[in-house]
């Protein structure tokens, strides 16, 4: 089995995964049909991230032309139906969501909002515009964070059951389940990934890498949850798209499949290796790093332990990571380090008023 599609409509491609997913779309998949981006360009959603697949696909190619934005919010559902209808989408990537442990924290309503009620949103609009047709296809990225913590062992596997226990897990847990549910239901033709940390080029900088190196760079304090043993597996994000797209065209309909990186680091462990490489690229020593470290009462609901087993992916469809850690992280390295005036950019507006909000005491 091997789907084909013509009209592939990604939801959140302005974001960290989804503008690294439309370039793969085009630069590296074969992919031959069209892509529609469909994002709201909330504060973490950047154009600028895409910027060269516009020149070279979208208004400027003419005729040929193959990529196009639509500004919408997935909850709005004349804005979904209208996109469906105008453009013929016969394949959903759904990677919008809201997606910060912490901002879910203090504002879990917009999460429950996008995550729940968007995504519903979509299905019901894919369900009627589809109706009962087998050669289409709703693909749902999630997060491992569905599952829970782990203990010092064992692993989440595909039917590891839901424990979420932050707002974001919850809805992203909420969010699976609906799609599991028109599956079952109404016979929706979908698919599922449970995916472990995305690291790589264009990620907003509230999170753990870009923030870490951004505030070396800037002098700031590199504030460590806890005892910063919390463990965590990281995927290169490219990887984790080539297993999305795996999963669009071979996985079975109905199924999950585990995207990780098989690579878990403790987070005070991930911050000495990235204060090396942030060392060796600007030729500081690591101790004027070292010393920003600060360690800040630990996250409510943090959990302890993620793992991924993902040997259904690798043993149905044949996946595997093409990025070591070592190699990924000196390319994320260099990347936050060339790209200030994106990172710059992006740091302005709503983001910048919530960090001051919510972390000028750190």
């Amino acid at each position: 089995m091997s789907r084909t599609f013509k009209n592939l409509l990604v939801t959140g491609g302005a974001g960290f995964i989804g503008s690294n997913m439309i370039r793969y779309l085009f630069e590296r998949s074969g992919f031959e049909g069209r892509v529609i981006n469909l994002d709201a360009l909330t504060y973490a959603g950047n154009l600028e991230s895409l910027a060269e697949i516009e020149d070279r696909f979208g208004a400027g190619a003419g005729s040929g032309r193959r990529y196009f934005f639509e500004k919408a919010d997935i909850c709005d559902r004349a804005a979904v139906e209208r996109v469906f209808a105008e453009y013929a989408i016969d394949a959903v990537c759904h990677l919008a969501a809201e997606s910060h442990v912490d901002r879910s924290i203090h504002g879990p309503e917009a999460f429950i909002r996008t995550n729940v009620m968007g995504t519903f949103t979509l299905l019901d609009v894919a369900r009627n515009a589809w109706r009962g047709r087998d050669d289409v296809l709703f693909h749902h990225v999630s997060t491992d964070e569905v599952f829970g913590s782990l203990g010092d062992t064992g692993y989440f596997t595909e039917t590891t059951p839901y424990d979420p226990r932050s707002p974001y897990s919850a809805s992203k847990a909420s969010s699976d389940h609906l799609v599991m549910a028109y599956h079952h239901t109404y016979g929706l033709p979908v698919t599922l990934s449970n995916c472990s940390n995305n690291y790589g080029p264009y990620q907003f900088p509230e999170k753990l890498i870009p923030l870490m190196v951004l505030n070396m760079l800037e002098g700031k304090s590199l504030p460590v949850y806890g005892d910063g043993k919390n463990i965590r597996d990281w995927v290169y994000v490219e990887d984790h798209n080539a297993a999305v797209w795996s999963v669009m065209r071979n996985g079975r309909s109905g199924q999950t499949y585990n995207i990780g990186g098989e690579n878990e680091w403790e987070n005070i462990k991930l911050l000495s290796v990235l204060i090396e490489k942030v060392a060796e690229a600007t030729g500081k020593p690591a101790s004027d790093y070292e010393k920003l470290i600060h360690y800040v009462a630990d996250r409510p609901g943090h959990d302890r332990r993620y793992a991924i087993d993902c040997s259904k992916i690798k043993t149905e469809l044949g996946w595997k990571q093409d990025h070591d850690f070592a190699s990924g992280l000196e390319k994320t390295v260099a990347w936050n380090l060339e790209h200030k005036d994106w990172i710059d950019h992006i740091r302005s507006g709503d983001y910048k008023q919530w960090v001051e909000k919510n972390y000028a005491k750190r």
